[in-house]
């Protein structure tokens, strides 16, 4: 089995070399930019769309021409690659089968991000001494950047295919992806669960383990908004704004790391544990669209709506499902998908599925048997079932309608 997988350092970079990152993240902000305007002008006058290779021709002439000269002074791989992004970008944004938003233009410190494609001109020094035997840290070696220090916080394991550099919160991060060959892995577990996520429990399985959820914005909630409210009361774009702004980001990303650690935390106990893991195939973007309406015809309960949407959007479910299926198929394991119709108002007992089974949150009462169970437990034990209902007898669910399987 081959993976894949990308392991995140922060860079420790010189003043000079902030500014060169700082010059080459720029250029590919420009290059993105100017072509996406070049592509919406031939849209805008029905000319269709310009490939990658006309909008590469582009940039050679932009590199070596007076008025966007200062292109040549940065890495010319990335810059490339922003435009192969910007391709897949456009034609998402056209896919009639699956169609996602078309692209924006980019602004200046907001994803900054570069993609250096070519592993022969990246290299690692993970020396932990220097000639003088003192202790330094690990350096990469990036194009037109130098020797880079970063700080190594866990093993790069397998080849090196690509690297990324990217500005967050005020640092600049390199992520390293690899790959590598590994034989094909047998679960040691043979047990099999279903899972209802929730805001109440993050995940509750349907052996009765139930994980509590993650309240890392609730928790500084409070904190956030009095971070905002000073940034409201700073003149635009002034010095402190600018501090406020970053002090601002720098909460946010604490809250989003908080989230990552947790779901980490519960999706290796799971894969450890269990081979395969049943969940439900929710739509999470339909599921916390806004219940505001317009003004002809306004939403109804505005506010509670918007607090289940931030109460779903902070447990992380679609990370949690992310992370469930690739840490499964490493270890051997497998993630299915059911469709969540009515599996939390359905008996498992008589097979009843009506809405006054469950009246509140935590209870589900069977008003045609009298079962009564956790409602999550309950759910959990029906997405189980129905995601080993098409499995009876059979060596694969690959293929079955209304099931989606993620295998090793």
């Amino acid at each position: 089995m081959l993976i894949r997988k990308a392991v995140r350092y922060r860079l420790e970079p010189l003043p000079e070399q902030e500014h060169l990152l700082a010059r080459a993240a720029g250029c590919v902000r420009f290059v993105w930019n100017r072509a996406l305007a070049i592509q919406k002008s031939y849209l805008e006058h029905g000319c269709g769309l310009l490939s990658y290779v006309d909008m590469a021709k582009c940039l050679t002439t932009w590199r070596n021409g007076e008025s966007f000269g200062f292109l040549a002074e940065s890495p010319v791989h990335p810059q490339q690659w922003t435009l192969k992004f910007l391709d897949r970008a456009l034609k998402d944004a056209f896919d009639k089968s699956n169609p996602k938003r078309f692209p924006v233009f980019k602004k200046k410190g907001q994803h900054d991000s570069m993609r250096f494609p070519d592993p022969e001109q990246i290299k690692i020094d993970l020396r932990p001494q220097d000639d003088d035997g003192r202790s330094v840290l690990p350096s990469i070696f990036l194009p037109r950047i130098g020797w880079v220090k970063f700080r190594k916080s866990c093993i790069i394991g397998g080849e090196i295919r690509n690297v990324t550099v990217s500005r967050s919160g005020g640092h600049w991060y390199v992520a390293i992806q690899t790959e590598k060959e590994v034989a094909d892995p047998v679960h040691p577990s043979t047990t099999t669960v279903g899972g209802d996520r929730g805001v109440a429990n993050l995940l509750t399985l349907s052996d009765g383990t139930r994980f509590l959820p993650v309240t890392a914005y609730r928790d500084l909630q409070k904190r956030l908004a009095k971070e905002q409210k000073k940034l409201a009361h700073k003149v635009k774009f002034s010095a402190n704004w600018k501090q406020q702004k970053a002090r601002i980001t720098r909460l946010h990303q604490s809250i989003a790391a908080i989230r990552k650690t947790v779901l980490h935390q519960v999706s290796a106990a799971i894969s450890k544990n269990h081979a395969v893991v049943v969940l439900e195939d929710l739509k999470v973007r339909n599921m916390t669209g806004s219940a505001k309406g317009t003004v002809e015809q306004p939403g109804h309960n505005v506010r509670q709506k918007a607090g289940l949407n931030k109460s779903i959007l902070d447990q992380g479910w679609g990370m949690l499902k992310q992370m469930l299926g690739y840490k499964l198929r490493w270890a051997g394991g497998m993630l299915l998908l059911v469709d969540p119709a009515y599996t939390s108002q359905i008996c498992p007992v008589c097979g009843a599925a009506d809405a006054e089974n469950r009246k509140t949150q935590a209870v589900f009462h069977c008003q045609h048997c009298g079962h009564e169970a956790h409602a999550d437990v309950n759910a959990a034990q029906n997405i189980l079932a129905r995601g080993l209902a098409p499995c009876k007898g059979l060596q694969s669910t690959a293929g079955h309608a209304g099931v989606a399987c993620f295998a090793a």
